[in-house]
């Protein structure tokens, strides 16, 4: 559970958050949350998949990173293999917080940074400094910001992109089956891809009208970036011969 607490400049000013990549701190998900705005970004590396909440039955999009729980191919020791790394694996241990305010006698809520005091990433002893000596933002802050910033974009355009896949039909569950080289099978279950069949047999009005939303291009990175499972493939098989 986090220890999320509002991020001051007096409590916390001796705060420092670690950047390295490994494991120990965290980076070892299978998977990672993201949105339409980070497609262009994610397609040439990783496939991106969907999954279904099933507290909510809301679907979000993610990048597949394992072919199972706790496993993070894209992580060789303390180095990520990959050109990019997913936004919502980089904002930890910052999180979007809420904070209300009262303005001419309006109630408002802006949007603040939290930070996961419990998060193995905070030290007072190595990584980035969060502020400067006289209690201003370092750079590294003000660029976490402009991701948080960037996440919660996102997020707010993935919402209408899955709403407009599901009101076209174009979700399908899928159950892939792989088999490795030595014979190691494994299955992975409990995802959802772009139909192409229904995405085909949609008329010009509709693909006319994803396309003004923004949403056919990111369809199409969608299912692009699913060869990118040969990625996964081949370097699990890789990690098996060297064991």
């Amino acid at each position: 559970m986090a220890n999320a607490v509002l991020l001051n400049n007096v409590e916390h000013r001796e705060l420092r958050v670690i950047t390295q990549r490994s494991g120990k701190l965290g980076d070892n998900s299978w998977y990672a949350l993201t949105f339409p705005l980070e497609f262009r970004a994610l397609q040439g590396q990783y496939p991106i998949f969907f999954q279904k909440d099933p507290n909510t039955g809301n679907f979000f999009p993610l990048a597949l990173l394992g072919l199972q729980p706790g496993e993070n191919l894209y992580l060789r020791g303390e180095q990520w293999v990959a050109s990019h790394i997913p936004l919502t694996i980089r904002r930890e241990p910052f999180l979007i917080g809420r904070q209300h305010f009262v303005e001419d006698g309006v109630q408002k809520t802006r949007r603040v940074i939290h930070i996961d005091l419990d998060s193995p990433r905070v030290s007072r002893e190595q990584g980035e400094p969060l502020f400067l000596e006289y209690g201003g933002s370092t750079p590294f802050l003000d660029n976490v910001s402009d991701m948080l910033d960037a996440i919660h974009n996102g997020i707010e355009q993935s919402e209408k992109f899955v709403r407009a896949l599901q009101i076209h039909g174009l979700l399908e569950s899928f159950t892939l089956d792989v088999t490795l080289n030595n014979g190691e099978s494994n299955q992975l279950k409990g995802f959802y891809t772009i139909d192409e069949e229904r995405l085909r047999a949609l008329n010009a009005e509709d693909l006319n009208e994803l396309h003004r939303a923004g949403f056919l291009e990111a369809i199409y990175m969608v299912m692009a970036s699913q060869s990118q499972m040969r990625r996964l493939i081949d370097e699990k098989n890789r990690r098996i011969e060297l064991q």
